[in-house]
């Protein structure tokens, strides 16, 4: 096992969470959405990785977990953008209701160890 983390802060990433509720029905609209609309949150400055996953139980419920560099690079840098707008124009209308997204800053991992 491979444990990193504690109190300090130094080489710490921002996690970005947002649970995505899709229209129901509109799940392979959105994926298909979400296929092009990665290489524009993955060009933004700052930008370190982007996960989605689908929920097991809730077929139109998404995991949207994007790393940053710092808070700014997401919520001034990318939200401030031209390639932020491409990004809403694809995206947005899928959801209902709007996604809250909140930001983490890493205090613990635990990796397996390799075998």
């Amino acid at each position: 096992m491979i444990l990193s983390g504690g109190p300090s802060h130094d080489g710490c990433v921002i996690l970005e969470h947002a649970i995505l509720e899709v229209v129901p029905g509109e799940e392979g609209s959105f994926e298909e959405a979400f296929s092009r609309a990665k290489a524009i949150i993955a060009a933004a400055a700052g930008f370190r990785s982007l996960r989605l996953g689908r929920c097991v139980g809730h077929a139109s419920q998404y995991l949207l977990l994007v790393e940053w560099d710092e808070l700014e690079d997401h919520t001034k840098g990318f939200r401030g953008s031209a390639a932020y707008e491409e990004w809403k124009g694809l995206l947005h209308h899928f959801y209902d209701p709007f996604p809250t997204v909140d930001h983490y800053e890493g205090l613990v991992t635990v990796e397996a160890a390799p075998t």
